[in-house]
């Protein structure tokens, strides 16, 4: 198994520290002949969504990455990655990857003062998962019922699949591997 990592921007090191301790092959992203290279999947890390989606338009990175999506790449995305594959923010149409049917809150619990640390359960995977939210944004509700819900926290969901791709609000590189074996395992197999 082999997967890519977009690294442009935020937190894509410690993806790759992660899959790397679970014994997965990883290789950085960071131009157009990198995404050319083998994979069986890519992780969208979190940071800066509008800096990362600016540089993968300059990069010519987001149309590929969008084909390959939609063709049926496994697809884990965290935090600003999740912002990047929305279809909606805020009930308006939104520039990006846009191939998961979700309308999202961008720093949803207010600014870098408004991170905080949770549990909660992960349906299938943990019933009590620990989480952390830096500027994170939710999913303020699923386009579509082909969105499966995987975890809410205070009414919010923070977790959701659909077919190909996961997503959370959280950062769980920064807490524990089980969301990274798991999608590995059951996603990218």
């Amino acid at each position: 198994m082999r997967i890519a990592v977009l690294a442009l921007q935020g937190a894509f090191i410690e993806h790759e520290q992660t899959l790397r301790r679970l014994g997965i092959d990883t290789f950085e992203i960071r131009q157009l002949s990198d995404w050319q290279q083998p994979k069986d999947g890519v992780i969208l890390p979190g940071g800066e969504s509008t800096v990362q989606a600016r540089l993968m338009v300059e990069l010519g990175l987001m149309e590929p990455i969008r084909q390959d999506i939609l063709g049926g790449l496994p697809v884990f995305a965290t935090c600003a990655g999740l912002i990047l594959l929305a279809k909606q923010e805020d009930g308006k149409p939104r520039a990006g990857l846009n191939v998961m049917d979700i309308d999202v809150r961008r720093n949803a619990y207010g600014r870098q003062l408004g991170s905080f640390n949770a549990k909660g359960e992960v349906k299938g995977i943990a019933p009590d998962f620990p989480m952390t939210f830096i500027r994170a944004p939710y999913i303020h509700r699923a386009l579509s019922p082909d969105v499966e819900i995987l975890s809410t926290v205070d009414d919010h969901i923070v977790a959701a699949r659909q077919g190909n791709i996961l997503a959370t609000a959280f950062h769980p590189e920064l807490d524990t591997p089980l969301l990274h074996q798991w999608w590995c395992k059951e996603v990218v197999q």
